[in-house]
């Protein structure tokens, strides 16, 4: 990791940009796909996924019997695990379901809002090297909760053809409608235009890789609702004189490992920290399965230090991770001077990789900067908000002139009218 002491506030914006392939190639690669998945559908799916995940597949809807098997296979720990993990995550989301509250503005004159599910909604799901099932989790239960009616699942088969075991027993817990074993660009393709057999969705969910992210956007363009920009992931903490080194270095790493375009961040205020956290990364690397891909992805990433607390805290706002690691004595203090974060993990017993997986939390978060303005998924991501009104005949006589002022003075005659031709009713009746 490069280290950086007290960059000046105008090398920030360049210091803190994340590594990106060149975006006008990679959207002609991206807008290609997907322009055959429209073209060919199934065809299209199936042949890409042979391409790009060296994986035959006849059928790309998931069996009843491929459902079994993975149940019958799972080792019986790591099911309750999973099973545990959505316990708390229902716990945690449905705290979030509120009921429509009536508002009575005027006299005459109530209104109120209602969450209304997405009807059909798509979830994308990681695999490749690390077929991250903990994301159906994050997804499918505020799905559920929502009353979302179809619930459709994407994820890359390994070279067997076949979905990890995982995956499917989580899917099959939150009570996903179809589960097909398409990955990358052409999943998001399916899922966007629809083929012979995966459903058209109104809204696309989950996290990916650059070429997942941009096929988002892309489809963006063409109506189809997405949760947020989510690309690769990241990881920035912040650590004082109290952190233990070892911790430090095992977040980092825990994100690094996600794959090579992952970013890490380290930011401290005593510089003495920086040798004792390269140790560690050194140390704790060399043991990873994972080793080379986190180490490419440490080759991305920066330890900055920082003159004091206020500095470092107002680089990581400017930074706005995904996650947000406050390694420090003081970290609910600190907590109310964080404004850009997908997630906040507070104190030394707090690891990221808690609300990755169990805590409760949403962990499908908004990366390369767009924590500034976006939220995490929440039950809200997957309802729309329909507003309702009722007038009685008292409350149009209430609100009526006020609506023809203003109609007039905007020059739409015909608003106006349609309140005065009800008021002219009522006094002829």
């Amino acid at each position: 990791m490069k280290v950086f002491d007290n960059p000046a506030r105008s090398e920030w914006d360049t210091l803190l940009q994340r590594p990106v392939a060149e975006a006008a190639k990679l959207e002609a690669t991206v807008s290609g796909i997907l322009q055959q998945v429209k073209a060919k559908g199934d065809e299209a799916v199936k042949q890409l996924t042979q391409q790009f995940d060296k994986a035959v597949v006849d059928n790309l809807l998931v069996g009843e019997d491929e459902f079994k098997e993975a149940a019958d296979f799972l080792d019986e720990e790591l099911k309750a695990a999973i099973l545990t993990a959505q316990a708390n995550i229902v716990a945690f989301h449905k705290k979030q379901l509120s009921e429509p509250e009536v508002v009575e503005t005027m006299p005459g004159i109530q209104c109120w809002r209602k969450s209304v599910a997405i009807e059909k909604v798509g979830l994308y799901i990681p695999g490749g090297t690390a077929p991250l099932f903990s994301t159906i989790l994050m997804l499918g239960v505020p799905a559920k909760l929502a009353g979302c009616r179809e619930i459709i699942l994407c994820s890359p088969p390994g070279k067997n053809g076949k979905l990890h075991p995982a995956i499917l027993f989580a899917a099959q817990a939150v009570g996903v409608t179809k589960v097909f074993k398409a990955g990358g660009v052409q999943a998001i393709g399916a899922m966007a235009y629809g083929t012979e057999t995966v459903p058209r969705v109104s809204k696309i969910f989950g996290p990916g890789n650059q070429y997942v992210t941009c096929a988002k956007q892309l489809v963006q363009q063409e109506g189809i609702a997405i949760d947020m920009p989510a690309g690769p992931s990241e990881v920035a903490v912040y650590a004082d004189a109290s952190a233990d080194p070892a911790f430090v270095a095992a977040d980092l790493l825990s994100q690094a490992e996600h794959g090579v375009d992952s970013q890490v961040i380290l930011v401290v205020s005593e510089r003495s920290l920086v040798n004792s956290v390269q140790k560690e990364l050194d140390d704790q690397l060399a043991l990873l399965p994972r080793k080379d891909l986190a180490a490419q992805a440490l080759e991305n990433s920066k330890i900055f230090v920082m003159k004091d607390e206020v500095a470092a805290i107002d680089l990581l706002n400017e930074y706005a991770a995904e996650h947000l690691i406050l390694a420090c004595n003081n970290a609910n203090e600190l907590a109310d001077k964080v404004v850009n974060a997908g997630s906040v993990f507070l104190g030394h017993y707090s690891p990221e990789s808690v609300g990755d997986y169990a805590s409760g939390t949403n962990h499908t978060l908004p990366t390369n900067g767009y924590a500034k303005a976006y939220s995490g998924v929440s039950v809200d991501s997957f309802v729309k908000k329909i507003t309702f009104q009722q007038l009685s005949e008292q409350g149009l006589k209430n609100i009526g002139r006020t609506v023809e002022l203003m109609a007039e003075a905007e020059g739409l005659e015909a608003h106006a009218n349609a309140v005065r031709v009800r008021l002219h009713s009522v006094k002829n009746e």
